[in-house]
């Protein structure tokens, strides 16, 4: 929600400051509230081409597209939630409440320039904006015989060990090492490419398990749901709701003494209110305004 429209509501940090100064709030807006797009309204799609996203797609595959999932919106919610969690853990220390403010373009600026931002770090820059290696064309999964691969044969030793293993009919001393192969890696990926059709996925997959080269066949999303890993460690949660048991992926995180849990599915609207202000002890308020 915008910051104007929370405002209009009289929800804004400053007036509920006033009832618990205490309170850790977090504003999540499509931009900071300091910049002149703060009262511009965005969307996962748009900010997807804001941040740059869609021109680094266009590089590695040709087309101006999104990424297939929805991951402004996501990144933006996991940045809201470690953001509110070192607010939480300041005033623990301190007492002290706090607002706290995440711009989904900012967010995914930070997200996209870990890697990207490259030359431009400099003053003045050495260089463009994108890391050449993730973005080159011929960097996708791999073609077998019988479908296709995913493979990393990264550092020197992987290398080493695939040459001896496969010999390649292109093997070279030009490209031993990773700083070699760094300044032509869109080749190396090509090369690798008319290789990789020379055997099954299986039989590349056995190959580099034994190799202990980084590996995987490709899955779809309907497949995660009969994945022996994920099953094996109970990643999946069967819950109950009013239209029949929904299975949720489960905490992707392990905590040796706090284990988390889905506790439900979504409730519907205003089904949780009298249970949450009886919790923070502000039903007897809640129902006087009712009466009133």
């Amino acid at each position: 929600m915008r910051a104007k429209a929370i405002n209009k509501l009289g929800f804004s940090y400053e007036e509920v400051a006033k009832l618990n100064p205490t309170i850790v709030y977090t504003n999540c807006y499509g931009y900071g509230r300091s910049g002149p797009d703060a009262d511009l309204p965005a969307y996962d799609d748009t900010i997807q081409a804001e941040c740059g996203l869609t021109s680094v797609q266009e590089m590695l595959t040709g087309e101006v597209n999104y990424v297939g999932t929805i991951m402004a919106d996501k990144i933006a919610g996991m940045t809201a939630l470690y953001a509110t969690t070192m607010a939480l853990f300041h005033r623990e220390r301190s007492g002290e409440g706090q607002e706290v403010e995440v711009g989904m373009f900012e967010a995914m600026a930070s997200f996209m320039l870990v890697e990207h931002a490259n030359g431009m770090l400099f003053t003045p820059p050495i260089g463009p904006a994108n890391y050449h290696r993730a973005v080159a064309r011929n960097r996708k999964p791999y073609a077998t015989k019988d479908g296709h691969i995913s493979a990393l044969v990264y550092n020197d030793k992987q290398w080493s060990q695939f040459m001896e293993a496969v010999k390649p009919s292109w093997a070279s001393d030009d490209y031993a090492t990773l700083e070699q192969r760094a300044k032509c890696i869109n080749t190396i990926y090509g090369l690798l490419g008319e290789t990789f059709k020379e055997r099954t996925t299986a039989q590349w997959l056995s190959l580099f398990r034994e190799l202990g080269i980084p590996a995987a066949p490709l899955r779809t999303p309907d497949e995660l749901f009969d994945n022996p890993h994920l099953n094996a460690v109970d990643f999946f949660q069967t819950v109950p709701s009013s239209y029949g048991d929904i299975r949720f992926p489960g905490v992707p995180t392990g905590f040796s003494k706090t284990p988390g849990k889905v506790a439900g599915p979504a409730p519907a609207t205003g089904q949780d209110t009298d249970a949450i202000l009886h919790e923070l002890g502000l039903l007897d308020v809640h129902a006087d305004c009712h009466e009133g």
